[in-house]
């Protein structure tokens, strides 16, 4: 049974201290094979995209047609469809209430705005071997169709049987090309183009280690989302919670890995003690028991604090990427949490309600990186421009403020560019 600790400064450091180092995995041989297999492709192109595809994966890299991802869709339960369809619903509509417009205002002698728009060409990585996540091409896609990028291509390991619901998701989150081509060779030829495979303006989506080491190496070249580490969930909790589902959403992310994170706060020593028996009875009857006692073993904690205060301002330090309020009053909790890639109200609002069909995307920030990261959503894959237009008379306002400036800087061409506007008007 897990044990239960007090909290305190140094067990509050050690906590947060392990869940950060989690996502430290990556390790100098991968980064250097990875940096191989870029800098291979950036040479030669698509021939060493093929080699390193036919090596890694036994098949040369191709793009799907549309009847094959139709013969996706139609291979799949009706419900499961169903279900999927819904979810992308939602996450359009959730998505659609935050899309920044293109907008404008007049100030003394001009006027001043700027422009919103999707980007041209986005790539999105879809893991492939034994996991398969239909989820996560609707929480990566959808966004950046209401954003307006002009073309979602999806990239996804050339297994002998792709998965059709992956597909499926595919088809109706409206990507506009499938192609069957994975590892650090699949980031290097979105980052720099290769033959059939266009350079992108953006990558997005999960991967291994080596997946997530080019990606860090692509950043500068495109942009990337950021480099997801392992999942984890904190929950905070009182004694009116219920221990059997508090256990029972813990496992719900112990069960993503051996390195996944689960962590209970709780103001209540006794909800403590029966949410640890909780986890062990239902553990047994999982069938992904062994994973979960893995992940149990090196990244799981049931911490109790003395005041829903101190509860909080641990979570702020460990930044969950996802953290659970189950709690008397949760909306009064709410406040207190600064740090957190998604947030989980009161009894009802299980993750995985997150994971699959609330809205939010789930693609989130973890390793407390909730500290500086936002959730992707439809502003990962839009870009501002500013607007600049002024009169002259507004211009002539400023003129001496500008030179001055401009002087002060050593930039004596900056100030002859306002000076010869007065000299030859």
């Amino acid at each position: 049974m897990l044990e239960i600790t007090r909290s305190s400064a140094a067990g509050a450091a050690a906590l947060v201290a392990s869940l950060r180092a989690r996502n430290e995995e990556q390790n100098e041989k991968i980064t250097a094979a990875a940096a191989a297999i870029m800098q291979d492709v950036r040479a030669r192109g698509f021939e060493a995209v093929r080699e390193y595809s036919v090596r890694f994966d036994g098949a040369e890299p191709r793009e799907l047609t549309g009847a094959e991802l139709d013969a996706a869709v139609a291979a799949c339960p009706k419900e499961l469809i169903a279900a999927l369809e819904r979810a992308a619903r939602n996450i359009e509509d959730y998505q659609r209430r935050l899309l920044p417009v293109s907008s404008s205002w007049d100030v003394p002698g001009g006027r001043l705005g700027q422009t919103v728009r999707g980007l041209s060409r986005v790539g999105i990585y879809v893991p492939g071997g034994v996991g398969a996540y239909p989820s996560s091409v609707l929480m990566n896609a959808v966004p950046a169709r209401v954003a307006g990028v002009g073309e979602i291509i999806m990239v996804t390991p050339p297994t002998a049987n792709l998965n059709a619901a992956v597909m499926a998701a595919a088809r109706i989150a409206g990507v506009e090309r499938v192609i069957a081509v994975g590892g650090a060779q699949a980031v290097a030829a979105l980052t720099y183009g290769a033959g059939f495979i266009p350079r992108v303006d953006k990558l997005v989506g999960p991967g291994n280690a080596y997946v997530a080491a080019a990606k860090r190496l692509a950043f500068g070249q495109v942009d990337i989302d950021m480099v997801a580490g392992p999942s984890e969930v904190l929950v905070i909790a009182d004694e009116t919670a219920d221990p059997a589902w508090v256990a029972a959403d813990l496992l719900s992310q112990a069960e993503h890995g051996d390195l996944a994170g689960t962590v209970l706060v709780s103001t209540s020593e006794p909800l403590a003690r029966a949410v640890a028996a909780e986890i062990e009875r239902q553990t047994a009857l999982l069938p992904r028991r062994e994973i979960i006692e893995r992940s149990l073993t090196g990244f799981a904690a049931l911490i109790v604090t003395d005041t829903i205060e101190d509860a909080a301002a641990l979570a702020n330090e460990v930044a969950p990427e996802h953290c659970e309020i189950m709690t008397k009053d949760p909306r009064a909790v709410l406040p207190l949490i600064k740090n957190a890639g998604a947030i989980f109200l009161g009894r009802y609002s299980p993750e995985p309600l997150g994971d699959y069909m609330a809205g939010p995307s789930h693609v989130l920030p973890t390793s407390g990186t909730a500290r500086f990261f936002s959730p992707l959503s439809v502003e990962s894959f839009i870009k501002r421009t500013s607007v600049i237009e002024f009169t002259k008379d507004g211009l002539e306002a400023l003129s001496d403020d500008i030179i001055r400036l401009a002087d002060a800087e050593g930039f004596g061409a900056h100030a002859a560019s306002i000076l010869i506007r007065r000299e030859r008007e």
